[in-house]
């Protein structure tokens, strides 16, 4: 028995792992599909969807607050019984007994006025108060109709900035939204590549020991027949040995670049993903001032530039603004009161208020007209920074689209270099075989071979990089010459 349980311990994490493998299957992936699960599954995307939710819904609140609100406002109930001091008319003092209660309700319709930065209200309010004990009397008053105006005189008016910042402040975060989508790409292709490239050096490596086995097994019969040195076929040992080495190097870093590229487009580990080389690229030859006027037109750097200057002149508004206040308070409407809530209707005579509150600093020792300076000096800061980093956009966009331009032309050579290295080794392992060329020519075959390779690879990965990169920064899809759209209203929704 204890032998069977000793077995199946044994055998079981065999089982375990022999399940786990058949569980594994590959997956061909294009570069095309990986960008669109990036998009999709990704968590870069999921953070950039939620900003855009969150810069959606705030604006929506600004929206909201330009709009009529209706409030009700109550007390239900208001139970008092507790003593009260109370002046006689000699002038002393004495506790009476306070046992109330009373209710109160008041519905208004609130509309806030952008073009003054008040706030008009139409209210209807009732209050009921009840004397409680044996003698106790009961009366209600109504304001059936009341019209309030509040307003500020001299103060900023907080309704008309937001009328100008807010707008900007969505189209920056719809603009940032696309960016980042393009970004995500982007990612996507950094992976997608060096999986790609990992693969490729992979199956470079095997390929190289196969050969190198291969011509270690003819060097050992070449010795033998006294065609090559002792060193020539312990070099090609020592090849072949580094071969191997460099295989199990390469598997470790397929597997790196694997878990990389899924964890990063959210897939399942039981999958293999096998990337395939991009077959063609959109040939284009980008023009500097096009690209940097559609980046300048749609980039949310743009809206980024604009949202800050209104942000600092309205700093500047808001410190002048304290330099005095002034409000207006004013109600018109009719009340009545009485000891039936019928009669309460009746009889109704004016309810008028009108206040003026003033406050105008005296002497203050300039610390008002200080924070005004202040605001000037960092309106000028915030505009010395918007200047400098408008150079150095323009800079980067002139920078790229000659890194765009030139990169056709190094994915040409690098293609050509690629062909060119593989049909020499290719040469070379026929000549060595004859024993032409020396082992030191061989080597220098692969490792040209090799190189010619990963530089082709790299060099396509930084003409797509380059080519979306392009994208995120003009927000504009250049290949089929339209804007990069999206429906928000959906999007937030989802």
């Amino acid at each position: 028995m204890k032998k069977i349980l000793l077995a199946a311990c044994l055998w079981m994490p065999l089982m375990l792992h022999a399940q786990n493998d058949t569980l594994t299957h590959e997956r061909d992936i294009t570069l095309n599909e990986a960008i669109a699960l990036a998009r999709i599954q990704s968590v870069d995307a999921a953070v950039a969807l939620n900003e855009l939710k969150t810069a959606y819904w705030e604006y929506r609140t600004f929206r909201a607050n330009l709009l009529p609100e209706v409030n009700f406002t109550g007390t239900l109930p208001n139970y008092r019984k507790i003593y009260n001091s109370y002046q006689n008319a000699d002038g002393t003092y004495s506790y009476v007994r306070d046992n109330v209660l009373g209710l109160s309700g008041e519905v208004s319709i609130d509309q806030n006025i952008w073009l003054t930065g008040g706030k008009l209200s139409l209210t209807s309010s009732l209050d009921y108060l009840k004397e409680l004990g044996s003698n106790g009397s009961k009366q209600f008053m109504s304001v059936p109709v009341s019209l309030e105006l509040t307003q500020p005189i001299f103060g900023v008016n907080t309704l008309k900035w937001d009328r100008r910042i807010e707008p900007v402040r969505y189209s920056e975060a719809k603009a940032a939204f696309i960016s980042a989508t393009e970004e995500v790409t982007m990612k996507a292709i950094t992976y997608y590549f060096e999986l790609l490239l990992a693969k490729e050096s992979l199956a470079t490596e095997r390929q190289n020991k196969t050969n190198a086995d291969r011509l270690y097994e003819v060097a050992i019969a070449k010795r033998k027949m006294g065609q090559i040195s002792e060193n020539d076929l312990l070099q090609l040992k020592l090849n072949a040995l580094q071969s191997k080495a460099d295989v199990t190097a390469a598997e470790s870093n397929l597997n790196a670049k694997m878990f990389q590229l899924r964890s990063f487009l959210g897939v399942s580990e039981q999958e293999n993903l096998n990337p395939t080389l991009p077959t063609s690229v959109p040939m284009l030859n980008m023009e500097y001032k096009r690209v940097l006027e559609k980046a300048l037109e749609r980039n949310s750097f743009a809206q980024n530039i604009r949202r800050r200057q209104l942000e600092a002149d309205y700093e500047v508004a808001t410190a002048r603004g304290n330099l005095r206040s002034i409000d207006l308070f004013a109600s018109v409407g009719y009340t009545g009161q009485s000891n039936a809530l019928s009669t309460a209707y009746r009889g109704l005579v004016d309810n008028q208020v009108v206040q003026v509150g003033v406050k105008i600093p005296i002497l203050d020792w300039g610390k008002r007209r200080g924070q005004v300076r202040v605001a000037k000096s960092n309106r000028e800061v915030v505009l010395s920074k918007i200047r400098q980093e408008q150079m150095d956009f323009n800079q980067n966009i002139f920078l790229l689209v000659e890194n765009f331009n030139n990169q056709a032309q190094q994915l040409n050579i690098a293609q050509e270099a690629d062909l060119i290295a593989e049909k020499r080794y290719r040469t070379s392992v026929e000549t060595f075989m004859i024993g032409k060329i020396s082992t030191l020519d061989l080597n220098d075959a692969q490792n040209s071979k090799d190189e010619a390779r990963q530089k082709h690879i790299s060099e396509l990965y930084y003409y797509w990089y380059y080519f979306y990169q392009i994208r995120s920064l003009t927000l504009w899809d250049f290949e089929r010459n339209t804007e990069l759209e999206a429906d928000f209203e959906d999007i937030v929704k989802r």
